[in-house]
């Protein structure tokens, strides 16, 4: 979906800023919990170089590690991908890292 921004020729893709939002979310939910990607990529059972490649956006997020990530934070998929900016988790839990 495509809307102006107001400015005359300047349009951008909703879906594209989802898209982005969502990259920023991991990132934002790692440096709230004081982590490094590597302890996320440890905690996921990958590489701290793909970790970094899904808060860069370089590789999609794959669906079990979407899932993974919102179980861990207690969050949502949805606050994940942007559809929500509801970040209270479904499990009423600190994350796995807290205490």
């Amino acid at each position: 979906v495509y809307r102006s921004t107001g400015n005359p020729g300047t349009q951008y893709c909703s879906t594209e800023v989802r898209r982005r939002k969502k990259y920023q979310r991991i990132r934002d939910l790692r440096e709230d919990a004081d982590l490094f990607q590597r302890d996320l990529a440890k905690t996921l059972n990958c590489s701290q170089q793909t970790y970094s490649d899904y808060e860069r956006g370089v590789v999609d997020i794959p669906t079990e590690v979407l899932i993974a990530l919102a179980d861990y934070y207690d969050t949502t998929t949805d606050y994940i991908l942007g559809r929500t900016n509801q970040r209270g988790g479904i499990h009423g839990r600190k994350p796995q890292n807290q205490g």
